[in-house]
């Protein structure tokens, strides 16, 4: 059984997804893949502890207060996509890394990947902001590739304190 439950933030409406135990699931209203996955006969559930521990997190988090743990975490996905996740866990809060570096992470590690790969897996992280797929921009710095919107992506960064000096910021209805 799948339960959900929807939470205000600053960022939108969240919609959580949980098995009872462990987060499936926290999309941004109107993100590319929102709610992927969530079984359609999923329960509204608001009261289970896992959602309570993720709203401590995330209202810490909003806060910009030092984080409580979070919830068990269990991302459904490939093999492939789980350990993507797993490495945009690694990322300090504040920093960014790049589609490429994570590439380089996983060949070291003997994985098979490319660029694109990751992009993709990156983009269908199931639990934005607790898995921060935010924090991962293009080669040139350029913040790229965000399900949630690029301007919710720089909020997110901007909330963290990163350091997007120079980052190249694409515009909606930019023409060639």
């Amino acid at each position: 059984m799948t339960y959900w439950t929807k939470r205000a933030s600053p960022v939108g409406v969240l919609t959580l997804a949980s098995d009872g135990e462990s987060l499936l699931g926290l999309w941004l209203e109107g993100q590319k893949y929102d709610a992927a996955g969530l079984e359609p006969d999923a329960e509204e559930r608001p009261d289970l502890p896992v959602f309570r521990r993720a709203a401590a997190w995330l209202d810490a988090y909003f806060a910009k207060e030092p984080l409580p743990p979070p919830p068990p975490l269990a991302p459904r996905g490939s093999a492939f996509r789980r350990r993507v996740w797993q490495l945009l866990l690694e990322i300090p809060y504040g920093e960014t890394t790049t589609y490429g570096a994570l590439t380089e992470a996983l060949k070291a590690a003997g994985v098979p990947a490319s660029p694109q790969a990751v992009g993709g897996a990156v983009g269908h992280n199931p639990i934005s902001i607790l898995i921060p797929c935010h924090r991962v921009v293009g080669a040139d710095g350029s913040l790229t590739g965000y399900a949630g919107g690029v301007e919710k992506k720089r909020f997110l960064l901007e909330l963290e304190g990163a350091d997007l000096t120079g980052l190249y910021i694409p515009t909606k209805g930019t023409a060639l």
